[in-house]
């Protein structure tokens, strides 16, 4: 480790780590690793070998028992190598969520875009009984609102759209995005007349920052928001940053085609990272926002 990233873990830290997992980090190095831009992530290493461990204050406990929640739900499915909760929990001052290690290479070339693919599709295979989730959860560090509904519509609009237009408004841009959105949103329903989607089990922010190959080629998801919806809302994000294999649309393409009206539900799923990106990060994302609203109200609004 270069003597710059090197730090050590707070004390009692590690010793909530040990009382949870077994796991001696008392005195332990650790470097930062990169990607973490909510929480600090950390390797730190033990003697069986590395962990991952990330920190926050200790009242982002939630979201790391959220995330661990959607952790074990996508093990469950099997589909993908998912990183292993080894400790989750917080002492007075520090949230802490341990995980297992794992050695991640960035999706490139053909192979790892066909198999991470077919793992997505067996994910979205994956079908229950309501849209949403049996507990909230954060997309990012936003809270995520899973009430179950048996519509998509009305819970993409509810649980979704409407709690990001009310933050956004709430931080100065309801103005900028002006009533179309308002009105969009009233007319969402109607996206579906023909098209029922079912609830697939969702990674929820599919973006190429959350999937990698581990170092025998198995595909890794990580970082979820999960909640059952649409598949399609899972394929849209995967395109909204880019950096998917041209091989991985194809293969998931050809296994679960998407119904007609594809490009308009894109613009609607990924107006909601959007807006959750402005409500974070800011009116960088604005004019992207406003772009989105207005596509969709021309063709919704007509």
């Amino acid at each position: 480790m270069p003597v710059s990233n090197v730090q050590k873990l707070n004390a009692e830290t590690a010793q909530a780590i040990k009382v949870l997992s077994g796991l001696d980090f008392s005195g332990a190095e650790a470097r930062a690793l990169g990607g973490g831009c909510i929480n600090r992530v950390l390797e730190v290493r033990a003697h069986d070998g590395p962990c991952c461990l990330k920190l926050n204050a200790a009242g982002a406990l939630p979201m790391f028992d959220a995330e661990a929640d959607g952790l074990a739900a996508l093990a469950g499915n099997g589909a993908f190598r998912v990183p292993q909760v080894l400790a989750c929990g917080a002492t007075a001052d520090e949230a802490f969520l341990l995980l297992e290690y794992i050695e991640l290479h960035p999706l490139s070339g053909a192979e790892d875009g066909r198999r991470f693919a077919e793992a997505l599709v067996q994910l979205h295979l994956d079908i229950g009984e309501d849209f949403g989730w049996g507990r909230d959860n954060f997309i990012g560090a936003s809270p995520q609102a899973n009430t179950p509904h048996h519509a998509w519509a009305q819970f993409f609009v509810r649980c979704r759209l409407a709690p990001q237009l009310e933050r956004a408004r709430s931080a100065g841009y309801g103005t900028a995005l002006g009533s179309e959105l308002e009105q969009v949103l009233a007319r969402v329903p109607a996206m579906f007349l023909d098209y029922c989607p079912r609830p697939s089990l969702l990674h929820g922010d599919l973006w190429n920052g959350n999937a990698a190959v581990d170092a025998g080629g198995r595909p890794v998801i990580f970082d979820p928001a999960v909640y059952r919806g649409d598949r399609d809302a899972d394929l849209a994000m995967s395109e909204l940053f880019g950096g998917f294999p041209t091989a991985f649309y194809a293969t998931y393409r050809a296994a679960l085609p998407p119904a007609e009206g594809y490009a308009q539900r894109k613009t609607l799923y990924n107006l909601y990272h959007v807006l959750n990106h402005l409500n974070l990060f800011g009116r960088a994302y604005l004019g992207q926002a406003e772009r989105m609203v207005r596509s969709l109200a021309s063709e919704l609004l007509r």
